[in-house]
């Protein structure tokens, strides 16, 4: 009922061809974007930021224990709005007990703020 003529690579136009290489330019572009959208606001895990924070402490000296708030907060100071993670360190420095508290990015991960308690 319905036949079509199969057409080969030659009888298409390079009007068709120019169509097609904008759609599919303009579709790379659309998902390059979306993946940094998508990307940029994905957090985190906790555990993953607290295990960097440890790395760091370790190569000082030996860490007697370690926290971590696994829930997100929001976080401002003066124009940084991010969300953050809060968390702690504990070791021993000069037969004593000190404890560090931290606040972490949630997306980036950087450390934001430590200080001792």
């Amino acid at each position: 009922m319905f036949q079509s003529k199969k057409r080969k690579y030659s009888d298409y136009s390079t009007e068709e061809w120019g169509f097609v290489y904008i759609v599919s330019a303009l579709a790379f572009l659309l998902g390059v974007f979306s993946f940094k959208m998508y990307s940029k606001r994905k957090t985190l895990k906790a555990d993953d930021i607290l295990k960097k924070v440890k790395k760091e402490f370790l190569e000082e000296s030996s860490i007697d224990g370690s926290w971590i708030e696994l829930t997100k907060v929001p976080w401002k100071k003066f124009a940084h709005k991010t969300d953050v993670y809060y968390g702690g360190i504990s070791r021993y420095e000069d037969n004593e007990l000190i404890q560090y508290e931290f606040i972490a990015d949630a997306y980036t991960g950087s450390i934001l703020d430590i200080y001792r308690v």
